[in-house]
């Protein structure tokens, strides 16, 4: 078993196994992995192995202690994270990607499906004229854009930043309620977190324009260089959608890179109820926007699209390596490539901040190819009209407020029926009574002072009927509560 052999694959015995083993997981008829008479930790827990015991025994482990003691974020009725497990067509095509294509390089098929679902996920986002690249997730995604944008406005004034560094104070505006990846890209690019300056919302949680107006004209009059301006199209604590139209004509009329956070909630757009909300895309100079939340990708997978690729280019090039770029035979353009390896194809390790990078983008052509614009449009709309049927169960019942409207499939509510005198704690107890209950598990989230039950319907498992089951459920816990509660 121990010994070194030369691999050659078998890969449809053991991948039935396996897969066996996840279509039991999915059935979700398992306890939780921390459930009490658990001892996966104690089969798992071994030293270093020196001799090794070969597939069959480890493809057992996998099915048996690894799998069966897996996430709960792929629960239908999980709705915390905007994270969800990958749907069937995103992996096995990113498994078929992991051997077939262990790089995104190179002229082969999953190199050409890259570009191609890009160009699709554009399309059917709303910004087809834009080129991307995929990343890890939002974090990444937004770092990119905001480096193209640091490179632009640098470049505006005569300074290559990317080479040379910053030399002057910089400031980028967002919604108070940016995802804090926004901070975290400007103190990674050198700009400083503090570089960010957070702009008032309205009670729906919108960026207000007139107040972005009047810090943009504060800072341009201190001669600080403004570097982006990042709006969002369906924040992640509450869904809100910025006046994108408003905002883009500000950047405009100012110069400013505008940048627009749709990680969650781009796929709105295809809710034709809805799509109004994002007049004004037309006027981004980037957009992110993850698959791997609202779409069902598996997850590390995300989208940057960008007006001018060539910007990302000049602030993200490596320089030429002799280990690269030199062991390629690249074309002059009178002769075909007659081998995949005779060209890297598009560089998209020029284009970001990776160069080793799985081929992401055979993961969205799969999942666009199975259902279509069509089939995600039925998705977005379902899960947008689960958080409206919560939205109106909380109207309907005096022990429940609705903290915020919903804009997309994000809704804030609370229970606060007569007796509570601490509502944020009591709704703290209810949701910790909800995640035990291992069925409905939403996050909480504060909106203002108040904190609120906060599920984010996006799960492709997630259907009609789970709405209503966890209102029932925190009604449930919520008297329940009440009643202990009044007997001491």
């Amino acid at each position: 078993m121990s010994k070194d052999f030369a691999e050659t694959g078998d890969f449809q015995s053991y991948l039935s196994k396996i897969g066996a083993g996840l279509d039991e997981f999915v059935k979700f008829e398992h306890e939780d992995a921390l459930a009490p008479g658990k001892v996966w930790r104690e089969k798992l827990s071994e030293p270093l192995p020196q001799q090794g015991v070969g597939l069959e025994a480890v493809s057992e482990l996998l099915v048996h202690d690894v799998i069966a003691n897996g996430s709960a974020i792929i629960r239908p009725g999980f709705t915390s994270f905007i994270t969800t497990g990958g749907t069937t067509a995103s992996a096995i095509a990113s498994v078929a990607g992991s051997i077939g294509s262990p790089q995104r390089y190179t002229l082969n098929a999953f190199n050409f499906l890259e570009e191609l679902s890009l160009e699709w996920l554009a399309q059917m986002c709303g910004v087809p004229d834009m080129k991307g690249i995929y990343s890890t997730g939002g974090s990444v995604a937004n770092l990119i854009a905001l480096g193209g944008a640091r490179q632009w406005a640098f470049e505006q004034v005569g300074h290559d930043v990317s080479a040379l560094g910053i030399d002057r104070p910089t400031r980028i505006y967002a919604s108070a309620e940016c995802h804090h990846t926004i901070q975290r890209s400007a103190g990674v690019l050198g700009l400083g977190r503090r570089s960010v300056r957070l702009i008032q919302c309205d009670a729906q949680k919108r960026m207000l324009p007139e107040a972005l107006a009047a810090a943009i004209k504060e800072d341009l009059a201190a001669n600080v260089l403004p570097i982006a301006i990042v709006a969002n199209t369906g924040s992640t604590n509450t869904g809100a959608i910025d006046p994108i139209k408003e905002i883009g004509e500000i950047a405009r009329a100012n110069k400013i890179w505008f940048h627009v956070d749709g990680a969650y909630g781009l796929p709105g757009i295809l809710d034709e109820r809805i799509a109004h909300l994002y007049e004004g895309l037309e006027l981004a100079d980037s957009v992110i926007v993850d698959p791997h939340k609202w779409l069902g990708a598996c997850v590390g997978i995300a989208a940057t699209f960008i007006r001018d690729r060539e910007i990302l280019h000049r602030a993200f090039t490596q320089e030429p390596a002799d280990y690269l770029e030199g062991s390629v035979d690249y074309q002059d353009g009178a002769n075909a490539p007659s081998h995949s390896m005779d060209d890297f194809g598009i560089p998209y390790f020029d284009f970001g901040v990776e160069l080793s990078a799985p081929p992401r983008g055979v993961a969205v052509w799969a999942m666009l190819k199975e259902i279509g614009v069509d089939g995600m449009r039925q998705r977005i709309k379902r899960h947008n009209d689960m958080a409206q049927r919560v939205a109106e169960r909380v109207r309907a019942d005096k022990r429940l407020e609705l903290v915020l409207e919903p804009s997309l499939s994000i809704c804030c509510f609370r229970y606060v029926a007569p007796g509570i005198e601490d509502l944020n704690t009591f709704n703290q107890r209810i949701h910790r009574r909800l995640v035990r209950g291992n069925v409905y598990i939403p996050s909480t989230t504060k909106v203002g002072d108040v904190l609120a039950l906060r599920p984010c319907f996006v799960g492709a498992r997630s259907v009609p009927g789970q709405d209503d089951g966890l209102v029932d459920e925190v009604l449930r816990l919520g008297d329940e509560l009440l009643a202990e509660q009044a007997m001491g």
